[in-house]
């Protein structure tokens, strides 16, 4: 378990779209939670299910290593991120997020303390 400080010191040092390799450690149900994973860091990494394929067999499977980038970070240490290769993603990604994350080109590079309300959508999984 990671302390509140440590946590915060990593925090700081994370941007939105900042990039990370990584494994995929569990995929606890799939098709209704999302995928877990390590990039080395302090925290996990956690890719919510609105951002990965309606197909669950099309998820990421335990061991899968590819890129990630940071999509969320709150005070929770987790890091919430979206995968970059296209086949893990929603297939309507770019639809999705002009709708529910309009700003998201705008956000890239922004420490993720410089944003203080997360992304919403209407099912979304907290």
């Amino acid at each position: 378990m990671v302390s509140m400080q440590e946590w915060e010191e990593a925090r700081r040092r994370l941007h939105f779209g900042q990039r990370f390799s990584g494994r995929v450690v569990q995929v606890p149900r799939p098709g209704t939670i999302g995928v877990f994973v390590d990039i080395g860091l302090v925290v996990g990494g956690f890719v919510d299910m609105l951002l990965l394929p309606e197909d669950a067999a099309r998820w990421p499977a335990v061991g899968t290593e590819t890129e990630f980038e940071v999509w969320w970070v709150d005070e929770r240490p987790q890091i919430r991120l979206k995968p970059v290769d296209p086949q893990y993603l929603r297939e309507d990604f770019t639809e999705w997020l002009s709708r529910w994350r309009p700003g998201w080109p705008q956000e890239h590079d922004l420490p993720v303390l410089a944003i203080d309300s997360p992304p919403t959508a209407p099912d979304a999984v907290s």
